[in-house]
């Protein structure tokens, strides 16, 4: 069974902050979370300053897990407050990802969620895609790796954006979990995304898109 990861980027726009956060940590999340095959899950707030400033990542046993019917019932039999909230939002970017790497060691024993994260998506040429994956088993995973702080590295496949992206299936993300956002300002991250290889990889990428977020919560905990 191939793990999977279901990532959701929103953007409040229209609906008031506070009924957006409630909604989502007291309706919208718990809700998916009764779907057999979904959990845990978190919510992230952007580091970055860019839109959209909220990230959920839903750990999925398997990516068809949001083709279920037990899934697909949740729009069905949705709420008048999820309508509405979801109405006013800005961005809803859903993206459903299977497994493909897992390096490093994730926090505690259930694991506990990641203080930061650091993801970053990229769309290759066709044909680039074992340059790709070797640049990342052989150079830039160990590099990383030897960083203090820089504790876990994933990387996975798009299998289906839902809606709000234009991103192809078979584009890859890697999300990194950091101890914190100084980790990123160490001269061995530096070192790791200076090499000639790295900038081989990022010149040739058809797109690529860096995000840093900061945990905001567990959803359901």
């Amino acid at each position: 069974m191939t793990a999977g990861l279901f990532y959701v980027y929103t953007d409040p726009g229209t609906v008031d902050e506070t009924e957006f956060h409630d909604w989502y940590d007291h309706e919208h999340g718990p809700a998916r979370l009764t779907v057999p095959g979904i959990g845990p899950a978190y919510r992230y707030r952007a580091l970055d300053e860019l839109k959209p400033p909220w990230l959920a990542l839903y750990e999925l046993d398997r990516p068809d897990v949001i083709e279920s019917p037990e899934y697909k019932a949740l729009s069905a039999n949705a709420s008048d407050r999820d309508k509405a909230v979801g109405a006013g939002l800005a961005t809803l970017d859903r993206r459903v990802y299977e497994q493909i790497s897992d390096d490093g060691s994730p926090v505690g024993r259930n694991p506990d969620p990641a203080p930061v994260i650091l993801a970053v998506a990229m769309s290759v040429p066709e044909g680039s895609e074992n340059d790709l994956a070797a640049w990342y088993t052989e150079e830039h995973i160990p590099m990383l790796l030897q960083v203090p702080g820089w504790r876990r590295i994933r990387r996975f496949r798009l299998t289906r954006a839902l809606d709000g992206s234009d991103l192809e299936p078979g584009s890859f993300l890697s999300v990194h979990e950091l101890a914190g956002p100084e980790v990123l300002e160490d001269p061995g991250y530096r070192a790791a995304v200076s090499t000639p290889w790295r900038d081989r990889v990022v010149a040739s990428a058809l797109r690529r898109e860096r995000r840093v977020f900061g945990l905001r919560n567990a959803i359901g905990g």
